[in-house]
């Protein structure tokens, strides 16, 4: 099985990184707005579609407020993994910054490099979106 692990620091609270995080029917628009352009929930499945047309459906999994911890599995769409699970989490870092956790696992391993790119990209878009969010609240 492969592993696909990223963490980043957002110039954000961990209050404010959750309160994005959990809206699970809004990546398209809090985010990772332009990387999701669509997000339709089906119950407790988020159709995803992604800026180069890929379209993934998402099972919640578990939303954590305690942990500040979303976890999802892609059950269907364009990617077909034997497996996925997926978990993002926002932990407090130094100066009340967060430290944002994203662990995906999926089997086979062949999916693991285009999953890998999709990771990095949408780190750079999920950074940006947290920090320019927590800069509209300060204001």
């Amino acid at each position: 099985m492969a592993s696909i692990h990223k963490e980043f620091v957002v110039d954000a609270t961990p209050e404010q990184v959750w309160d994005v995080l959990a809206d699970f029917g809004a990546v398209h628009e809090r985010l990772a707005p332009g990387f999701v352009t669509d997000t339709r929930l089906d119950a407790d499945t988020r159709i995803v579609t992604f800026a180069d047309g890929t379209i993934v459906a998402e099972r919640l999994v578990d939303l954590d407020p305690v942990s500040r911890r979303v976890a999802y599995s892609v059950v269907g769409g364009h990617l077909h993994p034997a497996h996925h699970h997926a978990s993002m989490q926002a932990l407090p870092a130094e100066n009340g910054r967060t430290r944002f956790v994203w662990h995906t696992d999926v089997l086979p391993d062949a999916l693991a490099a285009s999953i890998a790119e999709f990771v990095d990209q949408g780190s750079t878009v999920i950074q940006r979106a947290l920090e320019t969010a927590a800069t509209v609240d300060q204001q």
